[in-house]
């Protein structure tokens, strides 16, 4: 965690959930952070808070990162408060509903796939020239294990979507590698505690993934931000285009 001190690191969607507990593990690694939001504005200012106590600069930044100008503007926001980027967290995502295939429209495929897919395309293409600015810089994708099993009923277009982004993670290291850009991605599986499982989970449902988890538990956020904060720490490694799974052991895929 130590090599991340004094690097500039955005987190999207970074004030709840898995994106809250990130941000803390980057502030308790010493990291200056850029906390987007898209409603959770009340924590992203106390995110902010929090690190510049401890000596760290931060910025807490609203934006729809549906959309390639707002994505750009977070970025030039970031350039204004940090002075550049090292590290990117493409975390943004969410469900939305759960839909079985007779009930998918095409505003829901859309609004689905913008949400947690088309957001990393154009925040990564923002970020782009301001990680290469560096010898060595990071990028850490939120998949899921979805992507890889498909998910439970009415998940299809999530599932999708997060399996999109291990491709994009295994495409992004291939071409930007050359840039010095290692690019990485975790696939978390049942992460009780956050306010997607909380919406989308029911409690039986949850009793009868944890009675197939080899470690008899759920993961909790910090599963998760412990990972993270792992993969983009390691400049001087050799870890790029992989994916780290969280999910206590579930490989029957």
């Amino acid at each position: 965690m130590h090599k991340l001190a004094g690097k500039r690191v955005l987190v999207t969607a970074g004030a709840q959930g898995i994106g809250l507990a990130i941000s803390e593990q980057m502030i308790a690694a010493g990291a200056h952070l850029a906390v987007h939001y898209h409603s959770s504005a009340d924590s992203a200012q106390a995110l902010v808070a929090k690190a510049q106590s401890q000596g760290l600069s931060a910025c807490a930044i609203g934006a729809d990162l549906t959309r390639q100008t707002e994505a750009e503007r977070l970025l030039q926001e970031i350039d204004q408060q940090l002075g550049g980027l090292d590290v990117l967290i493409n975390n943004a995502g969410s469900l939305v509903a759960r839909k079985n295939l007779e009930m998918v429209n095409e505003e829901f495929w859309r609004q689905v796939l913008d949400i947690n897919l088309t957001s990393c395309l154009w925040v990564t293409q923002a970020a782009l020239p301001r990680l290469c600015r560096n010898p060595q810089s990071s990028i850490v994708n939120l998949a899921s294990l979805a992507g890889r099993k498909g998910g439970h009923a009415g998940s299809l277009v999530y599932s999708t979507a997060k399996g999109a982004i291990l491709t994009w993670t295994r495409s992004l290291a291939s071409e930007l590698g050359a840039r010095g850009v290692r690019v990485n991605a975790v696939a978390p599986g049942l992460i009780l505690g956050t306010s997607f499982h909380n919406t989308h989970t029911t409690q039986a449902s949850a009793q009868a993934t944890i009675a197939g988890i080899p470690l008899r538990r759920a993961g909790c956020a910090e599963d998760v931000a412990r990972a993270v904060v792992y993969l983009a720490s390691e400049y001087d490694g050799f870890i790029s285009g992989a994916t780290l799974d969280i999910n206590g052991g579930v490989y029957a895929c």
